[in-house]
C-alpha cells in the first residue's frame, strides 16, 4: 500500500482519480471486446483525470494492448476486403489530425464531429426502417468514413463512431464486425504511436509506467465484454451499436 500511495503522489493523483482512470480502462476493454459505442465515456473520464490532450498519450498504449487482445480472440472473423477499403484514407486522416490537432479548438472540433455522427446514424436508421438492402459501395463513402475516422482517432481517440457506421453500412455480422475493427484499430493505433512520442510528446516513460497499473483493467473489461457480446444476436447487436453511437454523439454535444 505505501508503494501505491507513492505512485499516486508521483502522478499527482487521488485515489478517486485513479479509480476513474481504472474504470475508463475497464470500459475500453469492454469496447474492444465488441460492446461498442462507449468511446465518449472513456475519453471523458480520462480527460477528467489527465486533461484533454495529455489523456490521449495515456490512452494510446492501453488501446494497443486492448487491440492485441481483440485481434487474438476475433482474428478468424476479419474481413480484409472491408478493412483495406477503409485503411488508406484513415492513415491520411491520422496525418491530417496531427496538424489539425495543434490548431483547432477541441470543443468546436468535437461539436462538428458529433453533428456528422448524428446525421449519419439518422440516415442509417432511416435505411433500416425502409428495409433497404443496398450496400453503399461507392469509393467516396469508404474514403469519407476512413478520413473522418483517421482525423477523429488522432485528435480525440473517437474514431470508433465512424468506423462502426461504416461496418454497419456494410452489414457485417457481429463477429466479422468486431474482428475487422480489431485489426483496423491495431494497425492505426500503432501508426499513431510515433506521433504521440515525437510530435505531441504525450507518450513518455512516465505515462508508460502509469499504464502498467491500468492494464489489469483491460483483462476485466475485455472478458466481461466477450461474455456480454455472446448473448446478443446479430440484429440486436446492430440496433445496440446504432443507439450507443447516437447517444455518444449527443453526449459530445452536451458536454
Amino acid at each position: 500500500m505505501p508503494y501505491f500511495i507513492d505512485f499516486l503522489n508521483q502522478y499527482h493523483l487521488s485515489i478517486i482519480s485513479f479509480l476513474l482512470a481504472f474504470l475508463a480502462t475497464v470500459i475500453l476493454g469492454l469496447g474492444k471486446a465488441g460492446v461498442k459505442g462507449l468511446g465518449v465515456i472513456i475519453v471523458t473520464l480520462m480527460a477528467l483525470v489527465f486533461g484533454g490532450k495529455a489523456s490521449t498519450g495515456v490512452l494510446i498504449p492501453l488501446m494497443i494492448t486492448a487491440d492485441i487482445f481483440a485481434v487474438i480472440y476475433y482474428h478468424k472473423h476479419t474481413q480484409w476486403n472491408f478493412l483495406l477499403k477503409l485503411l488508406p484514407t484513415m492513415v491520411l486522416g491520422v496525418v491530417l489530425g496531427v496538424f489539425i490537432g495543434k490548431n483547432i479548438s477541441e470543443i468546436i472540433f468535437k461539436q462538428i464531429m458529433a453533428v456528422l455522427i448524428l446525421l449519419t446514424v439518422i440516415i442509417m436508421i432511416w435505411m433500416d426502417r425502409k428495409k433497404a438492402k443496398n450496400i453503399p459501395n461507392h469509393w467516396l463513402f469508404s474514403s469519407a468514413m476512413g478520413l473522418l475516422s483517421g482525423i477523429t482517432s488522432m485528435i480525440g481517440n473517437l474514431a470508433g463512431s465512424f468506423a462502426d457506421i461504416y461496418f454497419l453500412a456494410m452489414r457485417l455480422p457481429k463477429n466479422e464486425f468486431i474482428g475487422t475493427a480489431a485489426w483496423l484499430f491495431l494497425i492505426i493505433n500503432v501508426f499513431k504511436l510515433p506521433f504521440h512520442f515525437f510530435v505531441w510528446n504525450t507518450v513518455t516513460s512516465e505515462t508508460i509506467f502509469l499504464n502498467m497499473f491500468l492494464i489489469p483493467a483491460i483483462f476485466i473489461g475485455f472478458f466481461t465484454g466477450v461474455a456480454v457480446v455472446k448473448r446478443i444476436n446479430n440484429e440486436n447487436y446492430r440496433k445496440f451499436i446504432l443507439i450507443a453511437t447516437a447517444v455518444g454523439a449527443l453526449l459530445i454535444l452536451l458536454k
